[in-house]
């Protein structure tokens, strides 16, 4: 009796000392990106102001700004999302409810799984093979947005397949048993229900994307681009309206400018380098809070 009250006194003291380390190592890593941000918004945020976000770059670092690289980040974004979000939800839904489970799907699995963990630059070395030289994209938004696309595509489907496990078992069979087709079951029941789960997992891999610099320099992204991409609606009725030609245009993007300007001799620059530091960060906040307030909104709507 002794020896099994010993035992349990000492694994809640375990317990208890791992809960206390637990805490101090968060609360020092959340200290430490506290001091990091506070150090970049002190730097940085006395530049962001309308004139920053609506000038193109300049070797004055006074008259410089991120609208180039703002738009060029969306755009890479958009060509992202269309590309790697619809195949990376079916891809997951086909894994989840339709494969069979054999040796082939268990070896297709693994290598989702360890391509979720590959470094970025492995993407941009295959990227700059296959999108640049073999399809010649060259270094266009096209090439960008596919690279990004294939780096979070393995993210969307685990992500989608978590998701679709949440489910209870007893929703398929009920569906099934009151004559449900598999798709039947999949969009009316699977798909309503992991909504949340596979939304906040697509927003996350998004919020990774638009940090990546690896891959996109890897491919041949610009440092330095003083116009825009052609706008997709032509006013001019001589010209022909070619709704997708910007695809193939030159880009560069936040990270990138960030890595031009830090590179550069001078303060000025690096307050600049700062200031689009803060935009990004703002941005990667902001599509993860769109995906807080879309999983609680879906949740609330849902009734098991």
């Amino acid at each position: 009796m002794l020896t099994s009250e010993r035992s349990i006194a000492r694994t809640r003291l375990h317990d208890r000392v791992f809960s206390i380390a637990g805490g101090l190592v968060t609360l020092g890593a959340v200290m430490f990106l506290g001091v990091l941000l506070f150090d970049l918004a002190r730097d940085g945020l006395s530049r962001v102001d309308w004139q920053f976000l609506t000038s193109f770059p300049s070797r004055r670092p006074g008259q410089a700004g991120i609208f180039s690289a703002w738009v060029g980040s969306m755009l890479i974004m958009l060509v992202t999302a269309v590309t790697a979000i619809p195949l990376g939800i079916a891809a997951g839904v086909y894994l989840e409810e339709y494969a069979r489970k054999n040796w082939m799907t268990s070896v297709i699995e693994i290598n989702i799984s360890n391509l979720a963990a590959v470094p970025s630059i492995i993407f941009g070395l295959m990227a700059l093979g296959l999108f640049v030289y073999k399809f010649g994209f060259g270094q266009s938004i096209l090439a960008g947005g596919l690279t990004l696309g294939c780096l979070i595509l393995p993210i969307v489907i685990v992500a989608t397949r978590e998701a679709l496990r949440t489910i209870p078992r007893g929703m398929r069979e009920a569906a099934y048993a009151l004559g449900a087709t598999r798709w039947q079951v999949v969009r009316h029941h699977l798909l309503p229900y992991s909504t949340s789960g596979i939304a906040t997992g697509v927003i996350i891999a998004m919020s990774r994307a638009i940090g990546e610099t690896a891959p996109l320099i890897t491919i041949g992204a610009l440092t330095f681009i003083a116009f825009l991409p052609p706008a997709p609606i032509v006013t001019d009725p001589e010209l022909m309206i070619q709704p997708l030609r910007w695809v193939w245009s030159p880009f560069t993007v936040l990270p990138i400018q960030m890595f031009n300007w830090v590179s550069r001799p001078g303060d000025d620059f690096l307050r600049n380098a700062a200031a689009a530091g803060v935009v990004l960060i703002a941005l990667t906040l902001g599509m993860n809070a769109v995906a807080i307030v879309l999983r609680y909104r879906l949740r609330r709507r849902i009734k098991w």
